[in-house]
């Protein structure tokens, strides 16, 4: 008999960066009676058959004492200065590690506020559906976060570097991508504007 734990879906939250442009922590930005960060990490957890990786980089500590939650692995990316694939790869090695049967992960971000379980849960049953290994979240004429690989791409995942992410495989393997809607998946906060129309 399967165990059941491995037959889970991976959600990585990429949450390592250091907000340059709004100079305060955006993974800790009030949201919803919350943050931004557990809000996503909230949503997350509803999804069905799934656990959880958070990536941390720029000020873990605080953000590891705000998380405090049994159910979620924090992984810190002692690399997160050289861009966003060093926190993919952390990402997917701890998964690798943590359940080596996964059969497939979405990549999140932490500040996309509109995030919900259903937009988790909807790249899982139309990648399912259309049998296709990556779905990808369409928003604003274009495809991004928060997007599903399954683990025929985990090794390709691995050898990002830079400031390369998720993006570069959506194109490269448009014929075995579906999209799927998110809508205000467009809206994210990278500056002191983008959180004042947020909460405004």
């Amino acid at each position: 008999m399967e165990n059941k734990q491995q037959q889970k879906n991976g959600i990585i939250i990429l949450a390592a960066g250091n907000s340059s442009r709004l100079g305060r922590p955006k993974q800790l930005l009030k949201h919803k009676e919350s943050t931004l960060l557990k809000n996503t990490i909230s949503e997350a957890l509803k999804t069905q058959n799934s656990f959880l990786i958070v990536v941390t980089g720029a000020n873990h500590d605080i953000i590891e004492k705000e998380i405090n939650l049994p159910d979620v692995k924090i992984s810190f990316n002692s690399e997160w200065e050289i861009g966003m694939a060093s926190s993919i790869v952390k990402g997917i090695t701890e998964l690798v590690l943590l359940n080596p049967d996964c059969k497939q992960c979405i990549l999140s971000v932490c500040d996309q506020p509109f995030v919900t379980s259903s937009v988790f849960e909807n790249l899982i049953n139309e990648s399912k559906k259309a049998g296709k290994g990556i779905a990808a979240s369409a928003y604003a004429e274009t495809l991004g976060t928060p997007a599903l690989f399954h683990q025929k791409y985990f090794h390709e995942l691995l050898e990002l570097k830079g400031k390369e992410g998720a993006k570069k495989l959506i194109k490269k393997y448009a014929e075995d991508m579906v999209s799927v809607s998110f809508e205000k998946g467009n809206i994210d906060i990278d500056t002191e504007e983008d959180y004042f129309k947020l909460i405004s």
